[in-house]
């Protein structure tokens, strides 16, 4: 970058699931100049298209999103490999003088690219195999208690039953004695050298938002969520505690077909999933400074959107 002229753009539009993001995103990318880049972790995985909201082959023949369907659902993808390459596809935009758009709610993606990620032990697999051992018998809500005397941070942002994220707790704790909120509070990388417009697509109405999770995730099993799911359960090589198989809807519609949830708790279990998800979502944006927030029910938020954009995307 020349001295003195101003650090290239990076557009951040973040927000809760079923905010409307990808729509906004798309009339972006109509206006010319803007490269869209998915920050999703479900996204990620081939063959799963409905429960993901993923835009249609049409949609992404039009409207191309970077890092989606890069990864079969039995592969892991962690916020280390996204902060690599979306910073590789940020650089490549800026060299075509065009504008990245990442888009998306997955909000520990953000923190990677934007933050950096603190440097975390590699993984114990005999102290893994021994915290399995032990929610066999005590069940991962014990590990849970267990983990919240040890790292009480850590533990009040995860569901009782979040078995990967406790057990990665659980585990960097017993390597370096230290909790991992605290190690994950100490930035690894130096800041980025962009020109960062974050913003946050918000309901100030949480009844309409949950409105529309309960609709859209009852238009998802009408569009065949179930028999998604059902050929990514049938193929043998997938199990529910895979990171893939742990997104919202895909873990529900999963439990459902093994027999763990009745026929008339299917629809319960899964909006009440999705709520809960957008509530850690919204939760994580409300402490982020400079962040412009757009009201997602607002009737001009196309118009709103790109006032914050003036000088951007011109």
């Amino acid at each position: 970058m020349t001295p003195g002229t101003p650090p290239p753009a990076v557009v951040c539009l973040m927000g809760p699931t079923a905010a409307g993001k990808t729509d906004l995103a798309l009339s972006l990318h109509a206006r010319g100049g803007v490269d869209l880049i998915s920050v999703d972790s479900a996204m990620v995985y081939r063959g799963m298209d409905i429960g993901t909201a993923k835009p249609d082959a049409a949609t992404q023949a039009r409207s191309p999103h970077a890092l989606i369907d890069i990864r079969d659902p039995a592969e892991p993808y962690s916020a280390a490999e996204f902060a690599h390459d979306a910073g590789q596809l940020i650089a490549q935009s800026h060299q075509a003088g065009r504008v990245p758009v990442l888009v998306g709610g997955t909000m520990l993606y953000f923190r990677a690219l934007l933050e950096g990620l603190a440097t975390l032990p590699a993984a114990d697999r005999d102290y893994r195999a021994k915290l399995e051992a032990q929610a066999r018998t005590e069940g991962w809500v014990a590990l849970h208690a267990q983990l919240a005397r040890v790292d009480p941070v850590t533990a009040a942002r995860l569901h009782p039953n979040d078995a990967q994220r406790i057990q990665r707790a659980l585990e960097v704790h017993h390597l370096t004695g230290e909790p991992m909120s605290a190690l994950q509070r100490r930035p690894a990388t130096e800041p980025r050298a962009w020109s960062l417009v974050r913003i946050s697509i918000e309901p100030n109405d949480r009844e309409r938002l949950h409105q529309r999770i309960e609709r859209r995730f009852k238009a998802m099993l009408n569009q065949g969520l179930v028999e998604e799911v059902r050929g990514l359960y049938q193929r043998g090589d997938l199990h529910s505690d895979l990171p893939s198989m742990r997104s919202v809807g895909y873990r529900q519609v999963w439990d459902w077909l093994a027999g763990r949830i009745a026929d008339d708790e299917l629809v319960f279990r899964g909006v009440a999933a999705t709520r809960q998800l957008a509530r850690r979502q919204l939760t994580w944006l409300r402490r982020e400074q400079e962040v412009a927030r757009v009201d997602a029910d607002d009737a001009a938020v196309q118009n709103r959107l790109r006032d914050l954009l003036v000088g951007v995307l011109d």
